[in-house]
């Protein structure tokens, strides 16, 4: 494993994160901006990233900006909102072709980093208000994108437990905002929460390809901010379950929806981290698991069963489709499952599967410019300094009584049924 390096650099207002590697034929540069998720602020902070890569002040049009892109050998640009824990992270992305390896010498490098200072510093405003034509537009296909999470049953069984097991805690905000409230944002108010946004989110700005570090630093010279406090805040607090939440729900679908939400209390960069990624490798993470084998292939009772690990909010969800007659049966096996883990009924041979695949996946995501970004972003988001070797080196040294330790840690909260109307579940 290549070892992969990011030099910090701090400017102002935000983080310069410079990471060198010859890896990629591409450079790749990443904005990342984080607040705590807030009923507030989640649909601002949902529509505001489209509008500033709709166009800026000196590409007012989409056409023009897209243009612009073009002529750096098609490079592409783009954003994304998600949270991660209780934090909201909106990020702008682009990928520039690396001009080592072309024959015409263009500084595409800084082009692109002078285009993402335009987008992000210039916004196409007039009288301290958003363009109106680009208003209309986002805030239309952002309820679009809101909406469309009740056509995706899977996402929408996945939102609703969330929903449910965090009812009162900042997690339970969809990152996407809330339908109801994007018509009552005004160009003006978008405007005053973007000068807001930039004066008190945590910002930094990820480089990574085959370039040189003082260079980059150079070119980064242009971004200049207002400081701001330290805002390295812990992340959820953690939370006993006192009983198990049971919430039924019934629309038209072909296929019932059994989510389940436990609380593990257990977050990255704690100390036992890994054997939670072991724990949840070995219970539902991948497809030689215990819900897999059992639920799926043995009883037929699921199309699909598998669990995953929320890394920032100490949470483990596990996620299965089943025909709504066989509910009671299906929660019975998961249950099932879970209580084999805390009594340490698994195998060597499990342990060593899992460490492996593991290992492959982290290799996997790390093979990706935006990968790498993703891996050094956790520690930003959770305060803490886990280093790339741990994610092999610490999955290698975990052992049995660790997987079991985590295991009698985890613990059922809320069980979430979608079921069609055919089969309602009385």
């Amino acid at each position: 494993m290549e070892l992969i390096k990011e030099h910090l650099v701090e400017k102002s207002g935000y983080t310069l994160h410079i990471i060198p590697t010859e890896k990629y034929k591409t450079n790749t540069i990443v904005w990342k901006m984080k607040a705590p998720l807030d009923k507030e602020t989640a649909t601002y902070r949902a529509l505001l990233p489209n509008v500033l890569q709709s166009n800026s002040k000196k590409y007012s049009t989409t056409s023009a900006l897209r243009s612009y892109l073009d002529d750096l050998y098609g490079a592409s640009f783009y954003t994304d909102v998600s949270k991660k824990g209780e934090f909201h992270i909106i990020s702008f992305s682009i990928e520039v072709a690396n001009e080592k390896f072309l024959q015409d010498k263009t500084p595409l490098l800084q082009k692109a980093i002078d285009f993402l200072r335009e987008v992000l510093q210039n916004p196409n405003i007039t009288d301290r208000a958003f363009d109106e034509a680009t208003m209309t537009k986002e805030k239309r296909s952002l309820k679009r994108r809101i909406h469309s999470v009740y056509d995706d049953k899977m996402r929408y069984a996945s939102v609703r437990l969330v929903e449910e097991m965090c009812k009162g805690e900042p997690y339970a905000i969809q990152a996407s905002g809330d339908e109801d409230k994007v018509e009552d944002i005004t160009a003006s108010s978008l405007f005053e929460y973007y000068e807001r946004a930039f004066k008190e989110d945590k910002m930094d700005l990820y480089i990574i390809g085959d370039v040189d570090l003082k260079e980059v630093e150079n070119f980064c010279g242009q971004f200049q901010f207002q400081e701001r406090k330290n805002q390295s805040q812990k992340n959820a607090p953690e939370k006993e379950v006192s009983n198990i939440k049971e919430v039924k729900e019934t629309q038209d679908l072909n296929q019932g929806k059994l989510n389940m939400g436990c609380r593990t209390n257990i977050s990255y960069g704690d100390s036992d981290y890994f054997a939670l990624q072991m724990f949840n490798g070995i219970f539902g993470g991948f497809p030689h698991s215990k819900l897999f084998i059992n639920v799926r292939e043995k009883e037929s009772l699921a199309y699909y069963a598998a669990s995953r690990v929320e890394s920032h909010k100490g949470l483990l969800m596990i996620m299965s489709g089943i025909d709504s007659q066989n509910y009671e049966k299906a929660v019975s096996i998961i249950k099932e499952q879970l209580k084999l883990m805390k009594e340490g009924s698994f195998t060597d041979e499990e342990i060593s599967q899992t460490k492996a695949v593991i290992q492959n996946q982290f290799l996997e995501t790390i093979d990706s410019a935006r990968g790498v970004i993703e891996v050094f972003y956790h520690n930003i988001v959770a305060g803490t300094k886990v280093e790339f070797t741990d994610w092999i080196d610490k999955t290698n040294s975990t052992s049995r009584d660790e997987i079991l330790a985590v295991a009698n840690k985890v613990e059922l909260d809320t069980v979430y049924f979608l079921s069609g109307m055919e089969g309602e579940h009385k």
